[in-house]
């Protein structure tokens, strides 16, 4: 039994697990789902899931705790909406091994509705009031559909204001729409199986933006190669042609995903891939300023606990023997929240902790000092990972990832060019 469902009540799970969509989710085409307040689940790709089972341990601290494996089953709920449900692996384990998610890839790239079942994309343009009319429809023309996710994916940079007097992490579920894109992806694809089959296997992970209040998430696409060995030529062929067009193929990564919440102006902004695919070297370079800007100031105390943990990260990997993360991310995180502020004329006391380097001196304010723990760098994305130890692959590569180790030198370097210059 998985550590996550260990850690719940018999009488909890055995009615199963409902799945949410996971609102920090700004990267990546593969759905990621809320299992509970600690825990993810995706689904299971047999190369990914093996790369957690056997990842060396020095690699562990820079990827997510795997937790397990769960069968997801595709329902409906009292008022016939789609849902994903949980259940531990038990009885059914031996039909379940031999389940792959192979079929569970989009077949196109829109997504098309067909009944009141599907559950709408909520943001400034689809608001609650046309949800719910629209949810009462039996049928609904695709076209309009194929609009709604080409306004998507034309608007590649947006901005939601938020009630700052609120929860302001409760808020991302109402406007993070890269979320909820991938939620619907993967409720059709099981819906157009639904006759073949009814039950997949997804893996648990850790959730790495439990601990923070209001996560602040980037997601770096990393190395300058991104299809594996078993990619099919036209697979190949756009991935190079991905890479070849974007910074990939010049600094070894490029923006896959970004969400910022900036209480200077009170708002929620999000970045796709497709913009980060348009970026130059300088356009990337921005994006990291905006990433590490609150609206107000930049979080310059935040620069060194990354580039400690980047720099490490560097460390371990050039010393990884025939390991190739291709297609794999970045994340970077770190908590949105507003830092107190401190008035010039405090007692000593009360700046106890406190950097003394101003986030706004004009104004007396001071950030909190930064600690190893108040940012987070991982590795996440494993499908195409392959390393000598992976018997069945038929092609074996020697030495370390020189791809990605370059995209985290260049990263580093960024990051440092914009550490100085912001000092100066």
């Amino acid at each position: 039994m998985s550590p996550a469902f260990g850690a719940m009540e018999v009488e909890h799970y055995s009615k199963g697990v409902l799945l949410e969509p996971f609102v920090h989710q700004v990267g990546g085409h593969s759905c990621v789902l809320r299992f509970n307040d600690e825990t993810i689940c995706k689904p299971l790709i047999q190369r990914e899931h093996q790369f957690y089972e056997t990842l060396p341990a020095e690699m562990r601290k820079f990827t997510p705790q795997y937790e397990g494996v769960v069968s997801v089953s595709f329902e409906e709920d009292e008022d016939g909406n789609l849902c994903l449900i949980a259940y531990p692996l038990n009885g059914d384990r031996d039909n379940l091994e031999s389940l792959d998610n192979s079929d569970c890839e989009p077949k196109n790239k829109l997504l098309r509705w067909s009944n009141k079942k599907t559950v709408l994309l909520e943001n400034e343009k689809l608001t609650k009031e046309w949800v719910r009319q629209h949810r009462k429809e039996e049928k609904m023309k695709s076209h309009k559909l194929e609009e709604e996710f080409e306004w998507l994916k034309k608007s590649e940079v947006l901005y939601y204001s938020v009630e700052k007097k609120g929860n302001v992490s409760s808020q991302f579920k109402h406007h993070n729409p890269w979320s909820m894109k991938c939620h619907q992806q993967q409720l059709q694809r099981m819906k157009e199986n639904a006759k073949h089959r009814n039950q997949y296997k997804f893996i648990l992970l850790e959730n790495l933006t439990s601990r923070y209040e209001v996560p602040c998430v980037l997601d770096l696409k990393m190395g300058t190669r991104q299809h594996g060995d078993d990619a099919s030529e036209e697979k190949k062929a756009n991935q190079i042609r991905k890479c070849q067009q974007s910074t990939s193929a010049v600094i070894g990564v490029r923006v896959c995903g970004m969400q910022v919440y900036q209480p200077g102006t009170g708002q929620l902004m999000f970045m796709n891939k497709y913009h980060g695919r348009k970026l130059s070297v300088q356009g990337f370079k921005e994006a990291l300023y905006q990433f590490f800007h609150n609206g107000k100031y930049l979080r310059r105390e935040l620069f060194e606990p990354v580039l400690k943990k980047l720099t490490e990260l560097k460390s371990v990997l050039e010393k990884q023997e025939s390991y190739r993360f291709y297609s794999s991310s970045l994340l970077i995180i770190y908590d949105g929240k507003e830092l107190q502020e401190v008035a010039a004329d405090s007692d000593p006391e009360d700046l106890e902790g406190l950097s003394e380097e101003s986030s706004d001196e004009s104004a007396g304010a001071y950030a909190y000092k930064p600690t190893a723990s108040s940012v987070d760098v991982r590795m996440i994305d494993f499908a195409h990972t392959t390393c000598r130890y992976y018997g069945e692959d038929s092609v074996v590569h020697e030495g370390q990832d020189t791809g990605y180790v370059f995209g985290l030198q260049n990263l580093i370097a960024i990051i440092k060019e914009i550490r100085d210059e912001s000092s100066e």
